[in-house]
């Protein structure tokens, strides 16, 4: 992965170079979900998949069972039903995966735009983690990868803050500032 740039410098006159090393094959896939509910803190639900064997042909993304996974995964943390706003990739209006929302009575889907990912939260949350902690960082292997994705997504988790002004950056209203237990 070639590490994203956040501050550099060189000398006047002279253009800054980074040096890194040769790309590797292997990938990592994230999804996440950017949730709230009024009176509530915001939450981000994510899992990681780390694409292990690439050199075999298939699949190098998440499937619609991850996405699966991952919705049934938030109705048990959130404990009510899920209205989800997607955007248009092609896992997500997959005819098993809709089936799967169809036969779901606490899941509503709606479906952003077809280029639309200013109205996205969590375009937004994997920008603010390229800035933060992945930022000049040249990664030695997918596992230092992995763990720096992981800690950074941690920090975006316990810093509801970050998630509220996600949601408010695409229009959505941010849940009230008063907390309750959850």
């Amino acid at each position: 992965m070639t590490p994203p740039t956040r501050r550099t410098w060189s000398r006047r006159g002279r253009t800054p170079v980074i040096n890194v090393r040769g790309r590797s094959q292997r990938r990592i896939s994230i999804a996440a979900l950017a949730c709230y509910r009024p009176g509530r803190r915001s939450r981000l639900i994510y899992r990681l998949k780390h694409h292990t064997d690439h050199k075999q042909p298939g699949r190098r993304s998440l499937a619609w069972t991850d996405y699966r996974d991952l919705l049934i995964a938030a109705h048990h943390q959130l404990n009510a039903p899920i209205t989800l706003v997607w955007d248009n990739l092609n896992v997500h209006r997959d005819a098993r995966l809709r089936a799967f929302i169809d036969g779901c009575d606490w899941l509503t889907v709606f479906y952003l735009p077809t280029y639309a990912p200013d109205l996205n939260p969590v375009e937004c949350v994997w920008s603010v983690l390229r800035r933060t902690s992945q930022a000049n960082i040249a990664f030695t292997d997918p596992d230092h990868l992995r763990r720096t994705l992981r800690h950074g997504l941690r920090i975006v988790q316990y810093r509801s803050d970050i998630i509220d002004g996600c949601l408010t950056a695409t229009g959505l209203t941010p849940p009230t500032s008063r907390l309750k237990p959850q």
